[in-house]
């Protein structure tokens, strides 16, 4: 491999996380049918398909925008002009002319605030576009994390005792173990999404909000991965069986009751 390839930063390829959510999306949804984990899914493909969309929107230029700050920048130039012609030294005392200087100054600061204002609006739209995009994760990963709140390895247990208002656990270890996996998976995806609209930012605003939702879904995924590791404990991976009763009984099937329990 030469230098040149190795100083050509790689970049994540939108297309094949797209692939890999959509079929993280059928996994879910053979495995638990109508789920609400299943749903989210769903949701995360739809976003992961715009957010390619709208990252192209974001990186092109806004034409008409730059032609209306640009006029509008020249009418502010020709008026300023204008004024400095009318105004005739000549006639003025020092007072006068001193007033007018200050005046001018005051005008040319407020002048020049509007113009670093329309020079920077594209820029500021752009930001609010990606912002409003990454928020719409920000919250799905929370939405995720609410779904496997109660999915807890310790219920698996002979010596647990549930009261009246413990969530009804009718997953079979093997279920729990499948479920949990998805959730960290899904978080991991989302991470992956965020960085389609960040890989391609500069915008220090934008680049904060997308390193805050990454570091977010690491978190959520590492208290998952701890659950997972508890129930390994409980139950090996080798004894988990597809087919294996669930050690707590519930009167609905298991994909209604994880729902139920999280929503």
């Amino acid at each position: 491999m030469q230098l040149a390839e190795l100083e050509t930063p790689l970049q994540l390829n939108a297309t094949r996380v797209i692939e890999t959510i959509d079929q993280l999306h059928r996994r879910i949804k053979e495995r638990f049918p109508e789920s609400g984990l299943s749903e989210i899914a769903a949701r995360l493909s739809v976003i992961s398909k715009s957010a390619v969309e709208e990252t192209e929107q974001i990186k092109q230029v806004n034409m008409p925008l730059r032609i209306g700050i640009a006029a509008m920048l020249v009418l502010m130039a020709v008026v300023v002009v204008l004024l400095v012609k009318k105004f005739r030294f000549s006639e003025t005392t020092a007072w006068t002319m001193l007033e007018g200087i200050d005046a001018g100054i005051s005008s040319m600061v407020f002048l020049g605030a509007t113009a670093l204002f329309l020079i920077s609006l594209e820029s500021r739209i752009k930001r609010r576009k990606t912002l409003n995009a990454v928020e719409r994760l920000r919250e799905l990963a929370h939405i995720v994390d609410m779904h496997q709140l109660t999915k807890d390895p310790e219920r698996l247990c002979r010596t647990h005792r549930p009261t009246e208002s413990s969530p009804i656990q009718s997953m079979t270890p093997y279920e729990l173990g499948r479920y949990l996996d998805y959730c960290a998976e899904m978080l991991s995806l989302i991470g992956k999404v965020v960085m389609i609209y960040g890989q391609d930012a500069s915008d220090s605003v934008v680049l904060s909000s997308v390193d805050a939702i990454e570091s977010l879904t690491t978190s959520l995924s590492r208290k998952i991965w701890q659950k997972i590791m508890l129930l390994d404990q409980i139950v090996p991976r080798e004894r988990r069986v597809l087919g294996e009763s669930p050690l707590a009984e519930a009167p609905e099937s298991a994909d209604a009751t994880a729902d139920e329990s999280t929503e």
